[in-house]
């Protein structure tokens, strides 16, 4: 798989790479990337924002707010967040998604890490959530993001995400802080570039850079992500 080298620099919104994906995916490209953003809080397509997110705590500190094209749930992301994207064309999104979970897996335990994916699409270490998952079809391409965790901010993580109590029980815990970890809570000393490099070996063996045109045409597919109808009832 080619490992895509997306335009524009660092500093984009979070839905700027959400419309990369959507971008490889409409024009025919197989590909992974590797990216962060800004504080940010997006919940998933059919999910009740109000519901999900404290939108109160997020304008107080300058935390954005969107909404994804996949399930799952709610997810609070910073720098300290690295964030996964994998585009595989084939229709059959469980397949794909759990040969993305494998290499994940294979990946983190390249490390030294005792990871294992879970039923939820998560991957677990020593039994906290370190990734969280997601996918969605798009013309004959399986879309799949994921979080790993490295240094988040888990008091903003804590307090701008309000899931149902209903959600952590079935998880039998009673917090978002109690059921995860960052992967330097749990002792790993490699860096940030020696993580990225352990993931990309596993899931790439290639590189694409997109062109100018490229960049375009995702802020093109972004405005959609932007708009108020869809971050507020999803509607496209």
């Amino acid at each position: 798989m080619k490992q895509v080298i997306v335009p524009g620099g660092p500093d984009r919104r979070l839905v700027y790479y959400l419309a990369v994906e959507e971008y490889l995916a409409k024009t025919g490209i197989e590909g992974f990337f590797l990216w962060t953003s800004a504080p940010t809080v997006i919940f998933g397509r059919n999910q009740d924002m109000a519901a999900e997110v404290n939108l109160d705590y997020c304008r107080r500190n300058s935390i954005e707010v969107y909404r994804r094209k996949s399930g799952g749930g709610c997810v609070y992301s910073d720098r300290g967040n690295l964030m996964l994207s994998c585009v595989v064309k084939n229709s059959n999104v469980q397949a794909s998604f759990q040969q993305y979970l494998n290499r994940l897996v294979r990946a983190l335990r390249s490390l030294g890490l005792p990871a294992v994916s879970s039923q939820h699409n998560d991957v677990l270490v020593g039994e906290r959530k370190v990734s969280g998952n997601a996918c969605f079809l798009c013309g004959g391409f399986s879309i799949i993001h994921g979080t790993l965790i490295i240094d988040i901010d888990f008091e903003k993580l804590q307090n701008s995400i309000t899931p149902p109590a209903s959600k952590l029980e079935s998880h039998g815990v009673k917090s978002v802080r109690q059921r995860v970890a960052s992967l330097r809570e749990l002792g790993l000393a490699t860096d940030e570039c020696g993580i990225r490099a352990a993931i990309l070996s596993e899931f790439c063996d290639s590189t694409l850079e997109l062109d100018g045109q490229a960049e375009k045409e995702i802020c093109c597919i972004e405005a959609g992500y932007l708009d108020e109808d869809f971050i507020n009832n999803g509607i496209l």
